[in-house]
């Protein structure tokens, strides 16, 4: 009887499928981030989510967790203020020093935006990869992914593989990004 019980628990555990979601390291490693070492005192902005300290947090997480954690590293958020009339709905979005916001709908982060920063704290927000904000327009475009928008109507405007985009002014990277955005195209 032992037997047939421990047979039947391999077969339900050998049943058990995620389907086509990948494992977080699966996830890690298809976005280049598997050999990523951990920002202990800052934030990392990574084409599917972000990483605040030791958290790490893709596009999906929870509002307050999110906000938290960038809090810890970054201090108390300089702006929040939402947007209802976006293309993709409703947007909330929290501003942080070092030109970091983060994109909420619903309770969820959605999206990340880095810009300039105007304040003391942009070393401590980056971008998991070469092309940083102030990089020069040929590191962007030597990078691999590169593709530039043929005709955006909001400058000119850039792609990294899938996941990210930004803008380039006066030859230097000025901006970068990655999910839902309220842009007015």
């Amino acid at each position: 009887m032992r037997f047939v019980i421990l047979g039947l628990v391999a077969l339900a555990l050998a049943a058990c499928d995620s389907g086509s979601v990948p494992s977080p390291t699966e996830r890690l490693s298809e976005t280049g981030g598997a050999n990523q070492g951990v920002i202990v005192d800052g934030v990392e902005v990574r084409g599917d989510g972000l990483a605040a300290g030791a958290e790490a947090f893709f596009f999906s997480a929870g509002q307050n967790e999110v906000t938290a954690a960038v809090t810890k590293v970054l201090g108390e958020p300089i702006d929040i203020n939402s947007n209802e009339e976006c293309g993709a709905g409703a947007m909330d979005f929290t501003s942080f020093e070092g030109g970091l916001i983060v994109n909420f709908q619903q309770g969820a982060m959605v999206g990340w935006n880095l810009g300039r920063s105007e304040t003391g704290s942009a070393s401590k927000v980056a971008f998991a990869g070469d092309v940083q904000i102030g990089s020069r327009r040929e590191t962007a475009q030597s990078t691999g992914g590169f593709v530039p928008f043929a005709e955006s109507t909001l400058g000119e405007e850039f792609s990294l593989g899938s996941k990210i985009g930004g803008f380039i002014e006066e030859d230097t990277v000025s901006m970068m990004y990655a999910g839902t955005q309220c842009f007015f195209r």
